[in-house]
C-alpha cells in the first residue's frame, strides 16, 4: 500500500480512536504531501510516490527535532512533550536508519575508492556515502563516521 493511502488510512483511525497527536501528524504528513505535489506542478489529487514522500517526512521529523532543540532552549518543556510525541508518530513511517557500524563500513569502501586522504574533502566523501545509502542513514551519523575516519 502506498503511503499516501496509508495515512488517508490512519486519518479515519486516529478519529474514530479519538487520538488528537495521530490525526494532528496524519493531516499534517497529507497536508505537506498536498503542498510537494503543488510545489512540483502537479494536480493536488495525485498520488505522491513514496521515496518522495519519505523525503516529506524526512522533512517533517527535522521540522521536529529542531523545534525540540529551540523549545528545550526556551525552557519550554510543555511544548518538547507535544513535539517530541508527534516526532514519534512521524518517525513510525521511516524505515529504520543503519547502524554506525554499518555506515563505517560503507564509508571506509567509498574512502578507499575515491582515494581520499585529506579530512578537506569530507564533505564530497560524506554526499557520496548519503548518494550510496539512498536515505537508509542520517546525515548527523555519516558526519560523524567520516570524521572518524580522518582522526
Amino acid at each position: 500500500m502506498s503511503l499516501n493511502k496509508e495515512i488517508r488510512e490512519e486519518i479515519q483511525k486516529a478519529m474514530l480512536a479519538k487520538d488528537p497527536v495521530r490525526l494532528t501528524v496524519a493531516r499534517a504528513m497529507s497536508a505537506a504531501f498536498t503542498n510537494e505535489l503543488v510545489a512540483t506542478s502537479r494536480k493536488p489529487q495525485q498520488d505522491l510516490p513514496d521515496d518522495e514522500a519519505r523525503a516529506v517526512i524526512k522533512r517533517l521529523v527535522k521540522q521536529r527535532k529542531d523545534s525540540i532543540e529551540m523549545f528545550k532552549k526556551g525552557n519550554r518543556n510543555d511544548l518538547v512533550a507535544e513535539e517530541q510525541a508527534e516526532l514519534n508518530v512521524l518517525e513510525t513511517y521511516l524505515p529504520k536508519n543503519l547502524p554506525k557500524s554499518e555506515i563505517k563500513k560503507v564509508a571506509e569502501k567509498k574512502k578507499a575508492e575515491m582515494k581520499m586522504n585529506d579530512k578537506a574533502k569530507a564533505g564530497i566523501l560524506v554526499g557520496a556515502i548519503m548518494k550510496e545509502l539512498k536515505g537508509q542513514a542520517d546525515g548527523a551519523d555519516v558526519k560523524e563516521v567520516v570524521d572518524g575516519l580522518f582522526d
